[in-house]
């Protein structure tokens, strides 16, 4: 900071200052500088509100627009904040006195210039951008736009744009720019002959004044239809020329600048990672993209903002080397390669053999991009900043059991001790009595050996704990944490505290958030309390609902306990009533409830409509105009609710009151479970294959991360909500 860009207003030609002669910088790694501009004459751009010079010169800093390119698409502006920086270490390579070609003859050392919020690097010298935090083979291509196509403004490929505004300063430079610049629509050029001309290699550029700039192409059809039209008595210009604008539509500012990080998101990736290597990279751009969507429409008056980091932990590992797939037989191989890709890495982590190396892996990656991402931001933990993890199936697993350190090994020490236990009881001679008796004595003696050691080993090194940083929020996406869990043995209990399972000095909040048709995903709740497995997950709200009723005030609500009907009149004997406030739009179900049979209870009597795609669509649709709108008005979302009864056939004697919610006696501290809501016209046969991987792209799902990302600084927002409510 403190360098400075300064430009000259004087009226022209070779004697005033150049713009590249006023730039000083000090950057530091391309972080930043501030910028002091003299007031500049407010001649506008028609429709671009940009102020111009009042004199042709050259293009100074802030009207230069820098570009990206990324998968081969158009070109993206970088923002003003990044685009006057990279611009400055541009200038840095040219000879002193103006800006210069940094590709021709020497080029002088520039640091990489950091931008996009600081999760890419650009090397100005070779016109490339590339990551900070993860790897990536291909580069992405940047590029200095100057002139600009009317209408879309993308910038001219670089080697023309130089041509055309050399041969402009060249032709043009000191010249007084036309009055007529201020009026709404400028002059047609019809009639116009040009008063300067460029040839390029496929085009060529016509001046018909110092601001009317037309690009032509050369190639055959565009020479007859340009003949063809002139004949018709259609101008040049009109019939066949694109209109070129000197300058970018709006001036690079430093107050263009992204929000400062107060939390950062780390997403980790499941299993599948080693068939499509750039997965998480993709996913997490998609999940980074909809969530700038949602700040911008629902926190933009907050000054700080969320930034979500890919964790690559799979490609670096060596596992087994290629044992697997020399094993592997010929026949079907792009089916057995697939499957040896995804599924292959629950086995690994089952494996005692690889599991440590899998649990290495992100735990090690985990901590190098948080270690690199302080080393970047050491404003960061100064103020407080927070870091959260989104993981997605077995993902979840594997960062679960580095929070909490659980190891198969604890395992099997509790199942010695349960058969030790056991021994005890049954009954048994006295030279076994006497055998088990010293070998107790002798385990008891080598605990006490071991612990003695142990707090030596502590007293002289102190073990750094397993992950740098606190984690604030834990989110699981289609999770099968539940099931790992079931399996090691964890059972219900008596408390609705979330340190049942994860506790709270680890991790604040654990949050479940899943699909209702993803295979893969599974419920944690019932694994605390034993009767929420008939409590309805927290339906999680739409992300254009109107003034939704915060997570936190919405009541439990039962499930539909009664088994999928088989026939007609099984269905038609359940009488079932949508349960206000946490349902969705749907009357609840099993979830192994087929769509024809809830097209069935939903329509109560017109199953006869038919099989096959017409019923099913019908029975979707029926069974809305059945049950509450899908967007709830916030007086009836907790008003109503109460006067609404839940009852339903077979439901077993849990206490509830007459309202259909649950009497206050053993509730959860906070909901874990959250549930997508399904579309209306949607297969569950389809959804089911697909749900797995619609996570990253969900709009729902970006604003629900944001809503507890976010909570504290909401928190008055929210109070003076509900009080409205």
């Amino acid at each position: 900071s403190g360098g400075s860009l300064r430009y000259s207003t004087g009226t022209g030609g070779e004697g005033s200052e150049g713009e590249g002669a006023g730039l000083a910088s000090s950057e530091s790694g391309g972080s930043g500088f501030s910028l002091a501009a003299a007031a500049l004459p407010e001649r506008r751009r028609p429709g671009g509100g940009r102020p111009r010079y009042e004199v042709v010169r050259e293009l100074g800093a802030e009207e230069v627009r820098w570009f990206y390119r990324e998968d081969r698409k158009t070109w993206k502006p970088f923002i003003g904040y990044d685009s006057l920086r990279i611009e400055l270490a541009y200038r840095a390579l040219g000879p002193a006195g103006g800006p210069a070609d940094p590709r021709e003859g020497e080029v002088a050392a520039v640091e990489p210039v950091c931008v996009r919020s600081g999760l890419y690097e650009v090397d100005v010298a070779s016109a490339e951008s590339y990551p900070v935090y993860w790897n990536q083979t291909e580069k992405i291509p940047v590029m200095r736009g100057q002139w600009f196509i009317d209408g879309t403004w993308q910038p001219l490929e670089e080697e023309e744009s130089n041509l055309i505004e050399q041969e402009h300063l060249n032709r043009f430079k000191g010249q007084q720019l036309q009055e007529s610049f201020d009026m709404e629509v400028s002059k047609p050029v019809d009639g116009k002959e040009a008063i300067h001309s460029l040839k390029l290699s496929r085009n060529h550029v016509d001046w018909h004044s110092v601001d009317e700039v037309y690009l032509y192409s050369d190639a055959t059809t565009s020479k007859i239809a340009r003949t063809v039209t002139q004949k018709l008595g259609f101008s040049k210009a009109s019939s066949s020329g694109t209109r070129l604008h000197r300058g970018y539509v709006e001036e690079a500012t430093l107050e263009d600048k992204p929000p400062q990080t107060s939390h950062i998101v780390f997403v980790v990736h499941g299993i599948g990672q080693k068939m499509d290597q750039g997965r998480i990279i993709k996913n997490t751009a998609m999940m980074r993209d909809t969530a700038r969507k949602i700040e911008e429409k629902y926190f933009s008056n907050l000054a700080t903002h969320v930034e979500f980091l890919p964790v690559e932990w799979r490609s670096k590992l060596t596992l087994d080397g290629d044992t697997v797939d020399s094993i592997t037989p010929d026949k079907v191989r792009g089916l057995r390669d697939m499957l040896n890709s995804s599924a292959m890495d629950i086995m690994y982590y089952t494996s005692p053999l690889y599991r440590d190396e899998l649990v290495k892996g992100l735990q090690q990656e985990l901590n190098r991009l948080y270690t690199l991402f302080c080393s970047r931001n050491p404003e960061f933990e100064e103020k407080g900043g927070k870091v959260s993890i989104v993981s997605h199936s077995l993902g979840c697993v594997i960062t679960y059991d580095i929070m909490t350190g659980w190891n198969p090994v604890r395992l099997y020490e509790q199942l010695l001790q349960k058969e030790e236990e056991e021994l005890e009881e049954r009954w048994m001679s006295y030279e076994e009595q006497r055998l088990l008796e010293e070998l107790y004595v002798t385990k008891q003696r080598l605990k006490e050996i071991e612990e003695r050691l142990h707090e030596l080993k502590a007293s002289t090194i102190s073990k750094p704990p397993v992950l740098k940083f606190k984690v604030e929020n834990f989110f699981c996406m289609g999770s099968p944490l539940a099931v790992f869990l079931a399996l090691r043995g964890i059972r219900p209990g008596n408390s609705g505290s979330q340190d049942h399972i994860l506790p709270r000095t680890i991790c604040n909040r654990l949050l479940n958030i899943f699909h209702p048709t993803d295979p893969v995903a599974y419920r944690l709740e019932p694994l605390i309390l034993k009767h929420y497995s008939n409590i309805s997950p927290v339906q999680i709200h739409w992300y254009n609902t109107a003034n939704p009723l915060p997570y936190e005030h919405m009541k439990p609500s039962f499930l539909n306990p009664t088994k999928e009907p088989t026939s007609v009149t099984d269905g038609e004997s359940v009488s079932t009533v949508p349960s206000p406030t946490t349902s969705p739009v749907m009357v609840r179900r099993h979830y192994g409830e087929s769509i024809t049979n809830i097209g069935k209870a939903s329509i109560l009597g017109a199953a006869s409509i038919g099989k096959g795609l017409g019923g099913m669509l019908f029975s979707r649709f029926g069974r809305s105009s059945t049950t509450t709108p899908q967007t709830l008005e916030p007086g009836k979302d907790g008003a109503e609710g109460d006067d609404k009864k839940a009852t339903t056939v077979g439901t077993p004697p849990l206490p509830h009151s007459s309202s259909g919610f649950l009497e206050p006696i053993v509730e959860l501290e906070h909901r874990i479970d959250f549930e997508l809501r399904e579309g209306l016209v949607e297969s569950r046969y389809w959804s089911a294959v697909t749900s797995h991987t619609a996570y990253w792209s969900s709009l729902d799902i970006a604003l629900f991360l944001l809503t507890f990302m976010y909570k504290h600084d909401q928190e008055d927002t929210d109070k003076s909500n509900l009080d409205a409510i």
